[in-house]
């Protein structure tokens, strides 16, 4: 069974349609990108699966439990974390404060324990703080740990936004285009992180990202969106080769666009 199953999800604003009978799973382990031209519905696919949308029709389901029948914030709870495309960090608080806040849905001692703190809730306290130590390790944060997070440069905001979905211990991370904005060198290390998010984490991925060099080279299914339908899905050979995705991109057929 598919880790997410995304069924003839259909979403409207007003009468114009963003998506239209979306249907796609992503596997256990895997890394899958959802991708398509400006407009074509990607961040609002990933809205609906994280509940700031509610689609029209369809069904979506995580690990078998039916995300339309939560709140949001009880996704969460299920295994599910999301960066966005532009950065929704805390930026008055440290590096290490954000990331705390991923931690905060495992943060369950009660109002005394946490005024008094003693007993169970520093020995939490401290268990969640470990947690975060390994990712800030991770992700090489070390020297930014106590700095101010809006005062970062733009690349190092994005990792630690990516360290924030992390330190959650997601099953399923959403990343909405982590690599905008960044110069080769920034969207090679993000690529080899999230490669080792799936290896070394356990986690999966479901990507939206315009770099198709990077799509090509660490995805394994790609899910091509064209004005909210899906136009092809398929392991990123397959895709690369389909004349309806190459024209929807270009109006041409060739295929260097894709980086092969």
């Amino acid at each position: 069974m598919a880790l997410l199953d995304v069924s003839n999800v259909t979403l409207t604003f007003r009468g114009i349609a963003a998506l239209v009978g979306v249907s796609f799973s992503v596997e256990k382990g895997a890394i899958v990108s959802l991708i398509g031209p400006n407009g074509a519905g990607k961040t609002s696919m990933l809205n609906c699966i994280s509940g700031r949308y509610t689609p029209d029709e369809g069904a979506i389901s995580l690990a078998g439990r039916d995300l339309l029948a939560l709140p949001a914030h009880r996704r969460s709870g299920l295994g599910l974390a999301r960066t966005f495309q532009n950065i929704a960090l805390f930026k008055g608080l440290s590096v290490l404060d954000n990331l705390m806040v991923g931690r905060h849905r495992q943060m369950d001692y009660g109002l005394l324990s946490a005024i008094l703190y003693w007993g169970p809730a520093l020995r939490r306290e401290q268990a969640h703080r470990r947690r975060v130590e390994d990712v800030i390790d991770f992700l090489n944060l070390s020297p930014y740990r106590h700095q101010i997070a809006g005062r970062l440069p733009y690349g190092v905001q994005k990792r630690v936004e990516l360290g924030r979905a992390l330190a959650s211990e997601p099953g399923l991370i959403l990343l909405d285009e982590p690599m905008a904005g960044m110069n080769l060198e920034e969207t090679e290390d993000m690529a080899r992180y999230i490669l080792d998010i799936c290896e070394e984490w356990g986690a999966t991925v479901l990507l939206v990202e315009h770099d198709m060099g990077v799509v090509m080279d660490i995805s394994d299914k790609v899910v091509v969106l064209d004005f909210g339908s899906v136009l092809a899905q398929g392991s990123p050979q397959e895709v690369s080769r389909d004349q309806n995705v190459v024209a929807a991109y270009l109006g041409t057929e060739d295929t260097t666009f894709f980086g092969r």
